[in-house]
């Protein structure tokens, strides 16, 4: 199981998964470009103390990250965590190699990237609210694929 956040646009976002992903031991994927500094100097001066707790690969872009994943025998497959899925997180069948993908706070995923997704799920909210907090959206959804995998560590 792996997170992987497209081009996040608000650092406290990205600090709060990262932390995340450090105390349930998921590695995470950073694809750039990023709306702020994302190095380590710029996380760690931020006070993400857990930094070196996380396995952290930073990707230049979208096809980057998408070579990186071909590399898998077979290669992982991609779910799209979005508000435009027909399937509730909780409904769907995780495989501990998936890769959880989460789009941009301010826009979510380019259509392509939608349509290279081998999965896509959302988390019901009540009628008339938009979505989630990106972060509170990872853990909820990583926790059920968690779950569902027996990924949690002991």
């Amino acid at each position: 199981m792996r997170l992987a956040l497209y081009q996040p646009d608000i650092p406290q976002n990205t600090g709060t998964i990262l932390r995340l992903a450090a105390c349930l031991g998921v590695p995470v994927d950073l694809i750039g470009p990023a709306g702020f500094d994302s190095s380590d100097r710029s996380f760690r001066r931020a006070g993400l103390d857990y930094l070196d707790h996380v396995d952290l690969t930073r990707h230049e872009s979208f096809e980057a990250f998408e070579r990186h994943r071909a590399l898998g025998t077979p290669p992982a497959r991609l779910v799209l965590l979005t508000t435009h899925a027909d399937t509730a997180h909780f409904e769907f069948g995780f495989s501990d190699s998936d890769v959880l993908l989460l789009g941009r706070e301010s826009a979510g995923v380019p259509e392509a990237v939608h349509d290279i997704a081998d999965a896509r799920v959302r988390i019901p909210v009540r009628a008339g609210l938009r979505s989630l907090n990106i972060a509170v959206a990872a853990a909820m959804v990583l926790g059920e694929a968690l779950r569902q995998t027996r990924g949690f560590p002991e």
